[in-house]
């Protein structure tokens, strides 16, 4: 089995594994205590504080451990914002970061705060005239994410953190698809990651708050972790956390260009190898192991099914998957197509066997449920959607109770029945149908002439050009 997903969970690095075992042994006292076992066990989370701020690049003082990177996201903003509430309650995101982000800035706004969510442009990344513009005086943190965690894009981080240093705000770095490539730069002010990310074991976060930064930890009050995370530490997880991010950095340089060359190859042969497939993301600005495409008339759901049965763990940010109805907020952000979305983030230690392997499979998958749909010739009677010329001469197209991809296949199939110049009115009730027919539109070459109101979901106008 290929895993192909370490952009959710790398597999635990073996000197993660034997420092997690070594420590299952020696650390598993009280470190507050002042016998023999706690002062073992305060020297390896000593150890392992100052191995994780080596790589973090800043001082084992700024550094805390918390109980997982989404806690470590929350408990940042929320002592950033408390520390400077005097200064204003205004938060700023980008409409990219991960979803713990973005809950965070949620309940602050439900608390009475302000959110400014800085738009991306359609390879993933923030504009940073556009970021410095949202800056306001009562801006209390500004949050933006090193790199993109479904498409590898990389945020310009340094260049931001230098307008927000020079507007007096904060900024909070969300560092936890990169910091296992190397330390994020520019002058940030908080940074949080995530261990299960780069190979150490799960339920372990970093959260950095850079000295002379207002900080104001939230909820009952604890002496652990100098009170920015409460709870006992485990410190076997933390040990194991540190040692496989040394680890990993070791082996950064090597491997980021190993992986950068499997992922350009996927990034080549699928539009290659399958027609209509849109890969997204930045070419140039990315992590070395993370590629995203989309495939036009496919369901993202049985593509990864079919995947999986051919031996590969792959993801997706596709509406058409058993956990979502809607697409992506990064995808739809960016406003690129999600029906058919896969990504595919290779952990270190991919085979260039099984990328080939990979390339050779997916073409016969995707032609596979391309035809179980009906896509794009004909579908049956029992099959199609309703089709009727209105009294204006526009062919409607009544997709209503459809999912994704039907809505776009249904107009792939008739666009051919109105003459040039003419137009096709698409019915449908399917969230995903607001961002793939504008995307199809683009990638062949037609009008898209907007969205209005229907009795029933919304109404989409696209004007045939070729």
């Amino acid at each position: 089995m290929a895993y192909f997903d370490a952009a959710s969970a790398a597999p635990l690095h073996p000197v993660g594994r034997q420092a997690l075992l070594a420590a299952l042994d020696e650390g598993w006292a009280d470190p507050a205590r002042l016998y023999r076992e706690g002062r073992r066990a305060r020297l390896l989370l000593d150890a392992a504080r100052e191995a994780a701020a080596e790589a973090v690049e800043c001082r084992p003082d700024e550094l805390v451990f918390t109980p997982s990177g989404t806690r470590a996201v929350h408990a940042g903003i929320e002592g950033a914002l408390a520390g400077r509430r005097r200064v204003g309650s205004h938060l700023i995101v980008s409409a990219v970061e991960h979803s713990s982000v973005l809950h965070a800035a949620e309940a602050h706004e439900a608390g009475g705060g302000s959110v400014t969510e800085v738009a991306v442009d359609r390879t993933g990344a923030v504009d940073l005239a556009a970021y410095a513009k949202a800056l306001r005086p009562d801006t209390a943190l500004a949050c933006l994410q090193s790199a993109n965690h479904e498409v590898g894009t990389v945020q310009p981080v340094a260049e931001v953190a230098e307008a927000c240093r020079a507007a007096g705000v904060p900024l909070l770095v969300d560092a936890a698809q990169s910091l296992g490539w190397g330390p994020v730069a520019g002058d940030w002010s908080l940074l949080t990651a995530s261990a299960h990310k780069w190979g150490g074991p799960p339920g372990v976060g970093l959260l950095v708050v850079r000295k002379g930064v207002r900080f104001a930890p939230q909820g009952p009050s604890d002496e652990r972790e100098s009170g920015r995370a409460a709870g006992f530490e485990n410190i076997p997880a933390m040990v194991a956390a540190a040692a496989s991010l040394r680890a990993v950095r070791a082996e950064a340089a090597a491997e980021a260009a190993r992986l950068r060359d499997l992922t350009e190859r996927i990034r080549t042969r699928v539009p290659a190898s399958v027609p209509d497939v849109e890969v997204v993301g930045d070419p140039q600005r990315r992590l070395p192991g993370i590629v995203t495409f989309s495939c036009l008339f496919v369901d993202g759901e049985t593509v990864l099914h079919e995947l999986d049965r051919a031996g590969f763990s792959v993801s997706s940010g596709s509406s058409c998957t058993s956990s979502t109805l809607t697409p992506s907020h990064v995808l739809r952000a960016m406003g690129v197509l999600s029906e058919g979305n896969v990504r595919v983030s290779l952990p270190p230690g991919t085979e260039a066997g099984e990328v080939e392997r990979f390339l050779t499979v997916l073409p016969r998958v995707v032609a596979e449920v391309r035809e179980r749909l009906g896509a794009p010739v004909a579908a049956g009677a029992a099959e199609a959607a309703e089709r009727t010329v209105g009294g204006s001469g526009v062919l409607v197209v009544d997709a209503l109770g459809r999912r994704c991809p039907i809505p776009v296949i249904e107009l792939a199939k008739v666009i051919g029945d109105v003459p040039v110049g003419g137009t096709v009115r698409v019915l449908a009730d399917d969230e995903a149908a607001r961002l793939d027919i504008p995307a199809w539109c683009e990638m062949r070459g037609q009008e898209y002439l907007g969205e209005e109101p229907a009795d029933h979901g919304s109404a989409y106008l696209v004007r045939r050009l070729s």
